[in-house]
């Protein structure tokens, strides 16, 4: 049987992102802590080694696979730093058409730097994340 390798443990959030070896890219994921932290209500966990979430939800697919997983977050890859958000209709793409410069994955948006983007368009976007999987995923 399938395990999911995404799940909430009892990591530290902060060592984490201390660990992040770039310097501007470990300020704004501090930064991005604190406006998830702000906008969603929930305290950071780590989900797996490397995603910083917040809130959770079960999912149980029509094939019979389930787990938990973030109603949303982020993490500070070397790379670009990977926003999760699950919005399942047409409003992410109307809310990423103004938030700055970005690339989109089937479930991350993915940025550069902070500075890239809209914050305001940042927080609608983790809002509107958690008010569709709070709505497809009721508890």
């Amino acid at each position: 049987m399938y395990e999911l390798k995404t799940k909430e443990n009892d990591r530290s959030v902060l060592e984490f992102i201390e660990s992040v070896e770039n310097p501007k890219k470990r300020e704004d994921a501090y930064a991005l802590l604190d406006i998830f932290n702000e906008t969603t209500g929930y305290k950071a966990k780590m989900w797996g080694p490397t995603i910083i979430g917040f809130g959770s939800y079960h999912y149980i697919y029509d094939s019979g696979h389930e787990g938990d997983a973030p109603l949303t977050g982020f993490s500070p890859r070397k790379a670009k730093i990977s926003l999760y958000f699950a919005t399942g209709d047409n409003k992410r793409d109307e809310l990423l058409s103004n938030f700055g410069k970005h690339t989109t994955g089937k479930a991350c948006v993915y940025i550069n730097k902070l500075d890239d983007i809209d914050i305001k368009v940042l927080k609608k976007l983790i809002n509107r994340s958690m008010c569709f999987l709070r709505e497809e995923y009721p508890q």
